[in-house]
């Protein structure tokens, strides 16, 4: 007669624990999916609005850079900026996108960590910090070091951040708390990545200070930006209507 050993306890128990942890994310990441694909109620900026981020900051001037149709149609987001600003007769530049939305499952799978890694980059290197914007307000942003190709000769520095609902944020996370809450709870969201080449005369603690130079003097006119337009949106909503409307 064969016999068979009586499984160990704590193998079963286990077994039991992680089966019970898998259905609790399971729902979970349905419940989350299924509020970030719910309808939102909120008007998003516009393309135009957008545009008006101002093209001279301080010492930086921006010029446009068109950004390919296939990148916008993959994002899927409301309304983008894309430019590179520079200072000191071009010897600093940046690249400077902005893209925003009133759904935060547009925004969140954009992140640099995906998009550059997905696009044949190597992730080398990741720290998080604060910036100050002025004495009362910090900016929590990510910076993060990217290369590719033979030997790694490419490299660059990417800076991210999200600005929700007119509070600054590093990640995502200000995006799922607020997706957990249900539709209508984020009335606009902004990803911003500010990125710059390593190169021979440019090192990697170089690059790292121009994008936070540029993150720290381009935080409050994007702010402002969004803040006006949502202000203009509720005047818009609270106006009394004209004669014959």
């Amino acid at each position: 007669m064969t016999t068979y050993d009586k499984p160990d306890r704590g193998v079963v128990a286990a077994a039991v624990a992680a089966s019970f942890l898998m259905l609790i994310f399971g729902l979970a990441y349905r419940v989350l999916a299924g509020r970030l694909a719910a309808p939102v109620n909120t008007a998003p900026i516009t393309p135009a609005a957008l545009a008006r981020f101002p093209v001279q900051i301080g010492d930086w001037a921006g010029q446009e850079v068109p950004v390919d149709e296939r990148v916008v149609r993959a994002t899927d987001t409301d309304a983008h900026l894309s430019r590179r600003y520079s200072r000191h007769g071009g010897l600093e530049s940046v690249s400077f996108y902005v893209a925003s939305g009133v759904k935060a499952r547009d925004l969140m799978p954009h992140r640099p960590e995906v998009c550059y890694t997905g696009a044949g980059w190597t992730l080398t290197d990741r720290r998080s910090v604060e910036l100050p914007v002025n004495d009362a307000v910090k900016l929590p942003c990510n910076i993060l070091q990217f290369s590719r190709g033979a030997l790694n000769t490419q490299k660059v520095v990417i800076l991210d951040y999200y600005l929700v609902d007119g509070q600054y944020c590093a990640d995502v996370s200000l995006l799922r708390s607020k997706a957990w809450r249900g539709s209508g709870t984020v009335r606009y969201a902004v990803q911003v990545q500010i990125g710059t080449p390593i190169t021979a005369t440019v090192n990697a603690e170089t690059a790292a200070k121009t994008v936070c130079d540029f993150a720290v003097e381009s935080a409050a006119p994007i702010s402002g930006l969004f803040k006006n337009t949502e202000e203009n949106h509720s005047s818009d909503g609270l106006r009394e209507p004209l004669s014959g409307e």
